[in-house]
């Protein structure tokens, strides 16, 4: 059975569909209206709900539980397992609105009132952070909720007035309870009829073994897509995420080991301490509640070819390891993908972690993402190079490219045409670009034409060069500030 607490009510599920949506349980199950349905992808915001995981951090005990807003329109009932689910009906403390709430008032926030109950959830789970909060925190905080009423400056407003100092609430005062109760929940590799929730590695190997006709679900932020855009049903799933194997970060002398379930939030920190020319393209990968739930295997083993993690890792290098849960084997993510949505996967395998090699002092990495909007948008083109420098020459590239391919892909006639050149060079400019023009036969869809796509190529690498020559110093610094 699914066990969870919804506010502070044990709920016990046996027998759901697996391909129940937390939005639709929430609304026609339990008649919590105020959870809307705008566009049933994770774009719009107007569904987003708050879980909350007890913290384990020892080095953050401000708060016993961790708190994250979701897209619960994407987000399968599977995900509850174990947590706390906050709607906006669970924030009043009796006639008094929450702080978050009074703030939306205060500030005229919400007009037709649509999409209010999905931002005061989003400002919930930062005010809950109790972080020092600056007005980026706020906007960011918030990218994943559109309004079409109000325009934005007064709902950020709300956010500043109500999170800049946030004082403890009702829901400080029974922390350390849920969590207690969270904790003594049992674990048990039982779910539902058509829904497994193995708990070791063990357990979902032999789950792989017998239910071969299951499909494997993690953060599901893609995979809902399926039923709620598509209108297909998933009759049996078996979820990754009570597999603690599947969600370890380790780091080793030279090697970054992230764990296929860990989502991208859980993960950013740690990416970005060691690789922190990824910043942008984390923080554009969606919004924060598509991050709070998205998994970096899931972006792995989707294979589309406008994932924006692929390209980034192919440029790092990186390997996974797969398993059957009796034998793990490596290999290089660019070999990885075989085809259009297709991947070395075999039938009775999952992705059990990525390992990325760290930096040495003399590689430099960029990641670009060309895209409609800056934020919450698919790439049009994904571009992430890794080039090694020694006084000045070239010693070694590795490349990755989303967009312009069935699959994300490394382009290694790049690579080994310019090792050996001196990067400052007009030559290797002229190269590079030339290279890139002609690698690749992009399609033409709705974000861009293929010609577009190539000449986008070309561009970056001569963005690339400018950014990275010191002698143009006085040019990346103007292109970074008009970034």
């Amino acid at each position: 059975m699914i066990q969870f607490l919804l506010n502070n009510k044990l709920v016990n599920i046996e027998k759901e569909r697996a391909d129940t949506t937390v939005l639709n349980y929430l609304r026609e199950n339990l008649a919590l209206t105020g959870t809307k349905e705008g566009c049933a992808s994770g774009d719009c915001g107007a569904c987003t709900v708050v879980t909350a995981t007890p913290n384990d951090n020892d080095y953050d005990q401000t708060d016993p539980l961790q708190y994250r807003a979701i897209n619960s329109c994407v987000t399968f009932l599977s995900a509850l397992h174990g947590k706390q689910l906050l709607t906006v009906e669970h924030l009043r403390d009796g006639e008094n609105l929450h702080p978050v709430q009074q703030a939306m008032v205060e500030h005229n926030g919400s007009q037709c009132g649509f999409c209010t109950p999905g931002f005061v959830m989003s400002m919930f789970a930062l005010y809950k952070k109790n972080q020092i909060l600056k007005r980026n925190d706020a906007i960011n905080a918030l990218s994943g909720n559109l309004c079409r009423c109000t325009g934005y400056k007064p709902i950020i407003e709300a956010t500043l007035g109500a999170c800049t100092s946030p004082s403890p609430d009702k829901f400080s005062i029974s922390a350390a309870q849920i969590k207690e109760q969270l904790v003594s929940l049992p674990q048990t590799d039982i779910g539902t009829p058509h829904l497994l929730l193995p708990q070791t590695r063990a357990a979902l190997a032999e789950a792989v073994r017998q239910h071969s006709d299951a499909v494997l679900v993690a953060g599901s932020t893609d995979l809902a897509l399926v039923c709620t855009q598509q209108l297909q049903p998933i009759d049996k799933m078996i979820s990754l995420t009570g597999v603690k194997e599947l969600k370890r970060i380790e780091i080793s002398a030279n090697t970054l080991t992230i764990g296929a379930v860990c989502t991208l939030s859980e993960m950013q920190d740690t990416l970005l301490k060691y690789f922190p020319a990824l910043e942008e393209v984390m923080e554009r990968f969606a919004s924060v509640p598509i991050r709070n739930q998205a998994t970096i295997g899931g972006n792995i083993a989707n294979a589309s070819p406008i994932g924006d993690i692929p390209p980034v890792l192919i440029a790092l290098n990186a390997t996974v390891v797969l398993d059957n849960g009796h034998t793990y084997r490596n290999m290089p993510l660019a070999e990885f993908f075989t085809g259009y949505k297709k991947t070395q996967l075999g039938e009775s395998e999952w992705l059990d972690s990525i390992q990325i090699p760290l930096l040495a002092a003399d590689q430099v990495v960029r990641v670009y993402k060309v895209s409609k909007r800056i934020e919450d948008d698919i790439s049009a083109v994904c571009m992430a190079l890794n080039m090694t420098l020694k006084e000045g020459i070239i010693t070694a590239l590795s490349a990755g490219f989303g967009g312009v391919a069935a699959t994300p892909s490394a382009c290694e006639k790049l690579c080994h045409s310019v090792v050996g050149k001196k990067w400052q060079s007009a030559e290797t400019l002229a190269l590079g670009k030339q290279i890139l023009s002609e690698a690749f036969t992009p399609i033409d869809d709705v974000r861009a034409s293929g010609e577009y796509r190539k000449q986008i190529l070309a561009n970056l690498w001569h963005r690339f060069w400018l950014e990275t020559n010191s002698s143009n110093s006085k040019i990346e610094t103007r292109l970074s500030q008009h970034a």
